[in-house]
């Protein structure tokens, strides 16, 4: 195992992100499609916050198996928007931080994924999961 890769190398590149313009019901929609449980807000290329589906279940039924589930969503999102639902006081990480920094800081925090941020652009996205596949690919 290599002790300093740096997290570019296991980091989702093509990162989906939101715009706090944004409403819930495309963020439940883009977590559904993409099988995904984190999504970075943006403003431009600059991140702003971070959405996890987690959140997205505290406000919601988003789970619920009920025929009016759906309409009951409806209802919740338009009462809440973006901002008010994102975690905004975010760790971030550089392209160049180590995978062994990235995996300390996850085993210390929260949280499960860390905004990847170049020069106060977002450029990646890690998470929990890429660290398991990562150490899963070192045996």
């Amino acid at each position: 195992m290599k002790k300093r890769t740096p997290i570019s190398e296991i980091m989702t590149k093509n990162v989906i992100s939101l715009k706090t313009n944004d409403d819930l019901e495309k963020a439940e929609s883009l977590f559904k499609k993409n099988n995904i449980r984190h999504i970075p807000v943006v403003s431009g290329k600059e991140i702003v916050g971070m959405l996890s589906y987690t959140d997205l279940l505290r406000i919601s039924f988003a789970d619920a198996i009920d025929d009016y589930a759906e309409d009951v969503d409806t209802v919740v999102y338009n009462m809440f928007t973006i901002e008010q639902v994102m975690a905004k006081k975010l760790i971030t990480v550089s392209s160049d931080t180590t995978i062994k920094e990235v995996a300390e800081i996850l085993a210390k925090k929260e949280f499960h994924a860390l905004p990847v941020v170049d020069n106060e652009i977002l450029v990646g996205i890690v998470t929990t999961t890429d660290l398991i596949k990562y150490l899963i690919n070192q045996y």
